[in-house]
């Protein structure tokens, strides 16, 4: 062999004994002894406590997933037990996150370009505990060191895990501004579930939406109430690709409230968006706000189904889109777009919500006027006093300058009883900084219309209240509809009313309302059965006293009444009949609702009424009380004298003489134009 020879001979010796060194080293190697240098390490970067507190190894072999030469490469498999991420200072509690073994594997050849690729990553039940105190620190936020220092360079490494995979895991969340204290439990699901067996739809847009791979349950306290539920989530491989969908499906209870979602989550790591089937249910719509943020009335039972697509990170605030939903309030169903766009200084609600039918009893939440029978199906203790009328149940003011809205509602058919002859509605609602404006409100009634506008003003204290409402053409004999002797009537009822008021409640605002009020009545029935069916016991009786059980025809009813501090006084309120004139008196008060009202007839012709004095009206509205005035005989004309003693009201009410049916001018025009001609 030649001296060249030679020295090539034992300088591969060399580098061969090297190389055997290095791998008996390598495979002898107590890895433990880089412990407390990793965890002090990975303890400064993370500016937590971090320790591998178990055996810490490497395991050398090859990957057979590999193919050619590649297969003969062996992969470093490292493996560590017993790792334990402690909580930042400021943060209650030893242990964020725990977790009793991790393998992975390290692909060698990439290291050569600068990679730590790991191709896979086995976690052995994995637990976190995450939390959120009341000032908003967080313990799932990191303050990495080494993004203090903004003069550092990129580092040329690029570091990519493939996929995430482990056996149950459990994860407890503790939030003092949600008041939210629950844990999860999350399990792999055996096999995949492809996302079309959930959701019952093929995946939209351009990339296929991966499979469901694991389950959840939890169970625990959202803003104080129980809150349980279970679903199912895609894979860590799935959250990487923020253009890839992640798979989401739940079905959550929070006191009473129901919700079930199943879609996609986008840029999941990020909270990009949502895309799911939404469909969420409870006792009143008004609970959804301590669970959404979204307030909303309070209303019956109810429950909608639609297509709900978020987008979290929007510049004017994350926006919500609700679309072609359909549901029931009570027993009324409701279909529509809502969309929430959570911004400054406000978050506000749009849309339009229609329903083919709704039924009246289900507005009354809305309106203050929530009925005891309501309450009771709700399993609420009612508030209304067993003596009054007008509903005292209190407007939620504090919570109308949490939110703006701008909402368009029809119902193109009303349920109600016969008693109240509705037949459509249309309305616009507009809440601005507390201020709630329903312009216009307008009903179809009775073959007419009911047209309003309302103003509530709750950034006062006591609330606003305004109402300007119009009643046109609302025919007799379709205002009741089952009595017999309204079907003979050709008349009409019109009628405006203009009030003020402040409070909170119904009751409140007429008890100091200021305003007027006209009514006007032609070509009607009166009569004691009339009464009976309407319930009225106090009407039955004075009918009665006047024209005995005849049916009555009416030529002109004419109401002016003017209002101040919560107390109607008529101006005008008279009567004109085929037998009598007859003039009311008095007054009504709405804050005590007590009545004080005289009646005095006036006998039309020959006829000789067997009244003959005054009949009064007393007591209080759940209770009235009518009778005969004690006192002298009226003086025969007292009442036609009446009649045409008040010019102004006259005047004012020509505004709402309309034509009969077939185009003829009602009574009313004739004998108010008689009265005005008095001056």
């Amino acid at each position: 062999m030649t001296r060249t020879g030679k020295v090539f001979s034992w300088l591969g010796g060399i580098v061969l004994l090297a190389v055997a060194a290095l791998a008996i080293f390598i495979a002898t190697f107590d890895w433990n002894r880089l412990k407390p240098t990793i965890n002090d390490k990975v303890s400064a970067e993370l500016r937590r406590p971090f320790a591998i507190r178990g055996d810490l190894g490497v395991d050398w072999s090859r990957n057979r997933d590999e193919g050619g030469w590649r297969a003969w490469v062996p992969w470093p498999h490292i493996h560590a037990e017993d790792v334990w991420l402690g909580n930042p200072k400021n943060m209650p509690g030893d242990s964020m996150v725990t977790l009793q073994r991790v393998d992975a594997s390290i692909a060698p050849l990439a290291l050569l370009k600068k990679e730590l690729l790991i191709p896979r990553i086995w976690l052995k039940q994995p637990n976190a505990s995450l939390q959120r105190l009341a000032n908003g620190d967080n313990n799932w936020t990191f303050d990495l060191a080494a993004g203090q220092d903004p003069q550092q360079p990129p580092s040329d490494w690029s570091f990519t895990v493939h996929d995430i995979v482990f056996d149950k895991g459990q994860i407890a969340f503790k939030d003092a501004t949600l008041k939210a204290d629950f844990r999860a439990v999350i399990d792999p699901l055996g096999k995949p579930l492809p996302f079309s067996e959930v959701t019952g739809k093929q995946s939209s847009g351009k990339a296929a939406t991966p499979d469901y791979v694991f389950g959840w349950q939890v169970k625990g306290k959202y803003n104080g109430e129980p809150l349980s539920g279970s679903g199912k989530i895609g894979g860590m491989l799935s959250l990487q690709s923020a253009d890839l969908p992640f798979p989401l499906q739940a079905d959550v209870r929070s006191g009473s409230t129901r919700v079930a979602v199943a879609g996609t989550l986008t840029d999941p790591l990020n909270l990009g968006g949502l895309d799911v089937q939404l469909k969420f249910s409870g006792e009143s719509l008004g609970n959804l706000y301590g669970l959404t943020g979204v307030l909303l009335p309070n209303t019956p039972p109810y429950a909608t189904d639609g297509h709900l697509i978020a987008r979290l990170h929007q510049p004017g605030g994350a926006v919500f889109e609700y679309q072609k939903f359909d549901g029931k309030i009570g027993d009324s169903d409701i279909h529509g777009d809502l969309k929430y766009v959570a911004g400054k200084p406000r978050p506000t609600l749009s849309g339009a919500v229609r329903s083919r039918q709704l039924r009246l009893a289900d507005l009354a939440p809305l309106i203050g006027a929530d009925s005891n029978a309501a309450k009771a199906g709700r399993g609420e203790k009612s508030r209304q006093p067993a003596d009054k009328v007008l509903p005292v149940e209190q407007f939620d003011t504090q919570s109308w300058r949490k939110m703006d809205a701008d909402v368009k509602f029809a119902a193109a058919r009303i349920e109600r009883g016969s008693d109240l002859p509705l037949s459509d509605l249309a309305t616009h609602l507009k809440l601005n900084n507390g201020e709630l404006r329903l312009d216009p409100l307008r009903f179809g009634m009775a073959g007419g219309s009911l047209n309003a506008v309302v103003r509530l003003d709750g950034g006062k204290k006591p609330m606003r209240g305004q109402v300007d409402m119009h009643a046109r053409k609302l025919q007799l004999k379709q205002l009741l509809p089952n009595v017999a002797a309204m079907k003979r009537s050709l008349g009409q009822m019109n009628g405006d009313a203009r009030l003020t008021g402040s409070g909170n409640s119904v009751a409140e605002l007429l008890a100091t309302s200021n305003g007027d009020l006209r009514l006007l009545i032609n070509n009607g029935v009166i009569s004691r059965s009339l009464m009976e069916i309407l319930g009225l016991n106090v009407g039955n009786y004075l009918v009665a006293q006047l024209f005995g059980d005849d049916v009555v025809g009416i030529n002109c009813a004419a109401a002016d009444v003017g209002i101040r501090n919560g107390v109607a006084a008529p101006r005008l309120f008279v009567f004109d009949t085929e037998n009598a004139v007859i003039n009311i008196t008095g007054n009504t008060n709405l804050a005590t609702e007590r009545l004080d009202l005289s009646i005095d007839p006036e006998s039309k012709g020959m006829r000789v009424l067997t009244l003959r004095s005054p009949l009064y009206v007393k007591g209080t509205f759940k209770h009235p009380d009518a009778g005969v005035k004690a006192g002298p005989l009226i003086a025969r004309g007292a009442a036609a004298v009446a009649l045409g003693a008040v010019l102004t009201p006259a005047a004012a009410l020509l505004a709402l003489v309309s034509p009969s049916e077939g185009g003829e001018e009602n009574q009313c025009g004739q004998i108010l134009r008689e009265m005005k001609g008095k001056k």
